[in-house]
């Protein structure tokens, strides 16, 4: 059993924006695709989840960037779950350039959702078990996301290629669908997220999104609420 998953990668030209940062989505994908690689590696694969109906799905996410990773530049992630609260599965990353300087950290926590009812599972019942580590300077898991009044709105109706096993809009997505929708390029210092609930192929997002000086604030709905995100930008590049 290893407590820390490790991954040393090189960023390619299919990592990276046009400003040659690393792109938000994919900073996302890595964090799941750690998250993922490390349960199973803990003996919490397909077989004690996906193949008993249980899917693995992320409630909320927290980033704070020092500075975004850029093109051909190598660096190291490690991550680590905390300890389990009851239905909630509390994950922490870091990211450091090849020196050891750290980058950026997240926090996240993840819940396992029934496949059929789309309701939350609860892992006693199934011996889904994951135990916690400390490592200290670890991000707060559920900072309060402070909205702001909408200014302004897009829509965007959720494609084939948007959806992921578990049969909705992958949240890496989301921030491809906001990036692609907001006229600021500048390099994010904080991100915070919460998906409120799944949004399946061929749904349409209302999202209402409005300005605070370099934070910006949106929210998503079908006929339900479906995300929260705040994006805090740096003042220069």
């Amino acid at each position: 059993m290893v407590d820390c998953y490790r991954r040393a990668l090189l960023l390619g030209s299919q990592h990276v924006d046009c400003c040659r940062r690393l792109r938000t989505s994919t900073l996302f994908a890595l964090l799941q695709n750690a998250a993922i690689r490390h349960t199973e590696s803990l003996g919490m694969g397909r077989d004690k989840t996906l193949d008993r109906g249980l899917l693995w799905v992320v409630g909320r996410q927290y980033v704070e960037i020092a500075r975004m990773p850029v093109y051909d530049e190598r660096i190291v992630h490690t991550s680590w779950p905390g300890d389990t609260l009851r239905v909630l599965f509390p994950r922490y990353d870091e990211i450091t350039d090849e020196a050891g300087n750290v980058l950026l950290r997240a926090s996240a926590v993840w819940t396992l959702m029934d496949a059929e009812s789309r309701s939350v599972a609860f892992p006693e019942e199934y011996g889904v078990a994951i135990p916690g580590v400390k490592r200290g300077g670890e991000l707060p898991l559920l900072p309060k996301i402070v909205p702001i009044a909408p200014t302004a709105s897009f829509t965007f109706t959720v494609p084939y290629s948007y959806v992921d096993i578990n049969g909705h809009m992958n949240n890496t997505r989301y921030f491809d669908v906001v990036e692609d929708n907001l006229p600021c390029q500048a390099a994010p210092r904080a991100i915070q997220v919460e998906y409120l609930s799944e949004v399946r192929r061929g749904e349409t997002l209302r999202v209402q999104w409005g300005r605070e000086g370099e934070r910006i604030f949106l929210s998503g709905e079908t006929d339900r609420p479906c995300f929260r995100m705040s994006l805090q930008y740096r003042n220069k590049e």
